[in-house]
């Protein structure tokens, strides 16, 4: 993993957001599993089925983190593009019946700021030669 900066920042950003899904559960009691406005946890908004995507979100990157560095570019890829969309449709969610997952401003820079590092590692880190299938770590 040392080797690896898809590993490492699949691994952090795995641990946190599971542990943002797990917290997220303490806050949220009786809120609405849609809820368009969530209860706060610091300063982001959060619902049951944001808790929920957290959770799935974290595993995901926590469990290629802890695989190779291929899986982790993959995961980091595919997952920061996800926070670039969910960033800038959040800024057009925030107040209307379609915010779902209780999207605020604070979990907009959030999204926005995770899919820059994601996007970045796992776009520019651990190039794999041409001809080559797998990366090793």
């Amino acid at each position: 993993m040392r080797t690896s900066p898809n590993r490492l920042i699949a691994t952090i950003f795995g641990a946190v957001f599971l542990l943002v899904g797990v917290l997220g559960f303490f806050v949220t009691s009786g809120i609405g599993f849609f809820a368009t406005d969530g209860a706060n946890l610091i300063i982001f908004a959060v619902n049951p089925l944001h808790n929920i995507i957290h959770l799935a979100v974290g595993a995901a990157l926590l469990y290629a983190g802890l695989n190779n560095a291929t899986l982790s570019k993959a995961v980091n890829s595919t997952v920061g593009a996800v926070y670039l969309l969910v960033g800038i449709l959040g800024l057009f969610l925030v107040g209307s019946a379609l915010n779902i997952i209780a999207l605020n401003g604070a979990d907009n820079v959030l999204h926005l700021a995770s899919a820059v590092v994601l996007l970045g590692v796992g776009l520019s880190q651990d190039k794999v030669p041409a001809g080559h299938a797998r990366a090793h770590a």
